[in-house]
C-alpha cells in the first residue's frame, strides 16, 4: 500500500503536473510494481469521473432516403451506345477509325445461279454476249469509319463518315486469269444523334440522318449506281439490337444506269443482331414495299463465332443471302447465295 501511495504521489508531483496519466505513461514504467500501482491510478480516476454527469453527444442529423421512382428506366449501355459513342465514356477523339459494318473474308462464296447475262431498262446497259462465270467466287469486305465532328448540338448529334467495300472475285477460275467479277464501292455521311426512350420494352438509343453511295465503277453496259437520303433508327433490349434503315432515292436524271433499282433492292431494311458470348447473329430483310409485279426484296443472315478460346477477335463467319440486289450488279437478278470464311470482331 505505501509502494501504491508512493507511485501515485510521484505522479502527481511529476508526470500528472501535465495532466492525469495515460496508459503510454503507466507503460513506460519499467518496475513491474510501479507500473501496476499506474494502473491502479488510471483506475480509480476513471471510477471517480463515472460519478461525473454524462456528456451526451448530438445525434447525427437523419440520412434521407429516396426511393426510386417505380417508372424509372436503368440505361445499360450497350452495343449500339460503344460502337457511336453515345455514352461519356465510350467517346474518343475525332478521326479515329473504326468498324461500321462486317470485316470479313469469304474464300468461298457459292451461287446456285451466277448471272451471265447482267442487264437494266436504261439504253446501253446489258449485257449482248453472255459472260461465262463460275459458280464460286472469293467474297471480301472491308468497312469503316470516323467521326469528324463531336456534338454539334448542345453535346448531342455527331457527324460521321463511313466507307465500305465488297468485291466478288473470280479466284477459282483460272482459264480467265482469275477477275475480279464485281466490286461495289458505298461512302456516306451520317449525322448520328443519341436518343433515350422506352417503346414496348425495347430502348430507342439512336436516330440518324444521311447521305448514300454506291456504284460498281464500271463502264457501259456494266455500270451500275444510285443515291440516297437515308434514316436510321436503333433500339436495344438486351443482347438484342433492332435496326430500321429507310432511305429515300436521289434523282439521277437522263444518266440513271438502273432506274428501277428501288422496285429490286429495296427502299428500306430492317436488321435484327444479337451478340451473345462473343458470338454475332444477324438477319436483314429488304423489300420494295410495294406490291404486285413490284413486289421483291432480300433475306440475309450472317452468323460469326470465335475460333480460338483465348481470342474472340477472329471469327468463323458463315453468310446466307436469298433473293435480289447482293451486288449491284445482279440488282435485278434473283439468287441464292453461302458463304464460308472469316471475319473481325467489330468490338464487341
Amino acid at each position: 500500500m505505501d509502494k501504491k501511495m508512493g507511485v501515485l504521489a510521484l505522479l502527481s508531483a511529476g508526470a500528472m503536473a501535465a495532466g492525469p496519466p495515460d496508459l503510454a505513461q503507466c507503460r513506460a514504467i519499467e518496475a513491474a510494481a510501479a507500473r501496476l500501482a499506474c494502473y491502479d491510478a488510471l483506475a480509480t480516476q476513471a471510477v471517480a469521473r463515472a460519478g461525473e454527469p454524462a456528456v451526451v453527444a448530438e445525434p447525427p442529423p437523419p440520412v434521407q432516403v429516396v426511393a426510386a421512382r417505380p417508372d424509372a428506366v436503368t440505361i445499360k449501355p450497350g452495343w449500339l451506345d460503344r460502337s457511336w459513342e453515345m455514352g461519356t465514356a465510350d467517346r474518343s477523339d475525332t478521326f479515329s477509325m473504326h468498324a461500321y459494318r462486317s470485316n470479313y473474308l469469304l474464300p468461298l462464296f457459292y451461287t446456285t445461279r451466277p448471272n451471265g447475262h447482267p442487264g437494266s431498262p436504261a439504253p446501253d446497259r446489258t449485257v449482248s454476249d453472255g459472260l461465262s462465270l463460275q459458280r464460286t467466287d472469293a467474297k471480301f469486305q472491308i468497312s469503316l469509319k470516323t467521326k469528324v465532328i463531336d456534338g454539334l448540338f448542345d453535346g448531342n448529334g455527331d457527324l460521321w463518315l463511313a466507307y465500305t467495300q465488297n468485291s466478288r472475285w473470280q479466284l477459282y477460275d483460272g482459264q480467265t486469269s482469275r477477275p475480279f467479277r464485281e466490286t461495289n464501292y458505298e461512302p456516306e455521311g451520317m449525322l448520328v444523334f443519341r436518343t433515350d426512350y422506352d417503346l414496348l420494352g425495347w430502348q430507342g438509343r439512336l436516330l440518324s440522318f444521311g447521305f448514300n453511295h454506291q456504284s460498281n465503277g464500271r463502264s457501259l453496259p456494266l455500270s451500275r449506281s444510285w443515291n440516297r437520303l437515308t434514316m436510321g433508327v436503333g433500339l436495344e433490349k438486351g443482347d438484342w439490337t433492332l435496326m430500321l434503315r429507310p432511305w429515300w432515292r436521289a434523282s439521277e436524271g437522263h444518266s440513271d444506269d438502273n432506274p428501277d433499282i428501288s422496285d429490286y433492292v429495296g427502299r428500306g431494311e430492317l436488321a435484327l443482331v444479337r451478340r451473345f458470348d462473343r458470338q454475332w447473329l444477324s438477319l436483314a430483310v429488304r423489300h420494295s414495299l410495294r406490291g404486285g409485279e413490284r413486289s421483291h426484296g432480300s433475306l440475309r443472315a450472317d452468323w460469326a463465332f470465335p475460333l480460338l478460346p483465348e481470342n474472340g477477335k477472329l471469327r468463323a463467319h458463315l453468310q446466307w443471302f436469298s433473293g435480289y440486289g447482293e451486288s449491284l450488279i445482279d440488282y435485278n437478278h434473283r439468287g441464292n447465295y453461302l458463304g464460308i470464311g472469316l471475319s473481325l470482331a467489330e468490338g464487341d
